[in-house]
């Protein structure tokens, strides 16, 4: 029989169930997309979970994110309120930025998720300008920026990370690499050499790790935290990962041309959850009555938050230049 007692703190439960519950919340805003109610793009991470959660799992409420456009997974690996994500696409008062920003916009400040940038590359120097705070503070937190695999062509990641090695700043930049930027493959537009030798032309350590094994990602950013808590700078982690659906909405794009049924199968074989859970189950844990009680739970709340959602009120038209110019 498989065990039941002590699971609250097995951290391979808890990484399953944050990524299990990140999956089921996304698959919610795929189905219900076609509704017409949220009327924001949507950036689903549906396949990248573990690279969400592992990075997230070891940061404190103090130690400070900062996003992309497909921020789901972020906001809420690192704390974020569901009800408060969920009115933000909804576009109501209640959300987590007042409705302002829709789904690319995610903020949680409360738990160190301080901003999601849509605009490619540009959340890398604001994580950079939050380290060099802390580190002017001495308070011992550590800042992470995500990026995507596209965002090393900018120019922005070199000159920050040239600036963050200069100065030992406690900063990780996390790049989760699902090999395709929009429609066009990785291939296509880097020479044939890895990720990691941009970061360390500027002297930055690098790890690269299967992005879809949650308790390698976890690993990789505890010892790059305990680098930049012990004041040794930066580092780089590269995540291999995949996202199963299309570049910007609800539906799979398989079919468009831009990638293969078959590759989508290999990867799709290579599901994070799946994957953990499998090991777990190895170890005695996570079996079919735990598995089926837990989605019932996550799929209570997840029902609730939309409904919360669906229900809070409009902002205010008479507030809509709050926050846009300074008084």
């Amino acid at each position: 029989m498989a065990q039941t007692t002590g699971l609250e703190n097995n951290p391979d439960i808890v990484d399953f169930t944050s990524m299990l519950r990140i999956r089921l919340v996304e698959e919610a805003i795929a189905d219900r997309y076609a509704e017409q109610e949220m009327r924001c793009p949507v950036h689903l991470s549906i396949g990248q979970e573990a690279s969400a959660v592992g990075v997230c799992a070891p940061l404190t409420t103090q130690d400070r994110m900062y996003s992309t456009h497909r921020c789901h997974a972020h906001y809420l690996a690192k704390g974020g309120g569901l009800k408060a994500m969920l009115a933000e696409i909804y576009g109501k008062a209640e959300g987590c930025i007042g409705g302002r920003g829709g789904s690319m916009h995610l903020a949680a400040p409360e738990v160190g998720l301080m901003s999601s940038v849509p605009i490619v590359a540009s959340a890398i120097p604001l994580a950079a300008g939050a380290a060099l705070s802390d580190k002017l503070d001495g308070n011992g937190r550590v800042t992470v920026s995500f990026l995507g695999d596209a965002c090393v062509e900018e120019g922005v990641f070199h000159e920050t990370a040239n600036f963050a090695r200069l100065h030992d700043l406690p900063v990780i930049f996390a790049c989760e690499n699902n090999l395709y930027s929009v429609y066009t493959r990785l291939d296509a537009r880097q020479p044939n050499r890895p990720l990691t030798a941009l970061s360390e032309a500027h002297g930055i350590p690098s790890e690269h790790v299967d992005g879809n094994d949650v308790a390698l990602v976890r690993a990789a950013m505890e010892r790059a935290i305990d680098r930049a808590r012990g004041g040794d700078g930066p580092t780089f982690l590269l995540l291999d990962t995949y996202r199963w659906r299309e570049h910007c909405g609800p539906n799979y794009d398989n079919h468009i041309g831009y990638r293969t049924e078959a590759e989508f199968e290999e990867w799709r074989a290579l599901d994070p959850l799946e994957r953990t859970r499998a090991a777990l189950r190895q170890d005695g844990f996570a079996d079919d009555d735990w598995l089926a009680g837990i989605t019932a739970d996550l799929e209570r709340e997840i029902d609730e938050a939309f409904d919360f959602a669906k229900n809070a009120p409009l902002p205010d038209p008479a507030s809509a230049s709050v926050s846009v110019y300074a008084e």
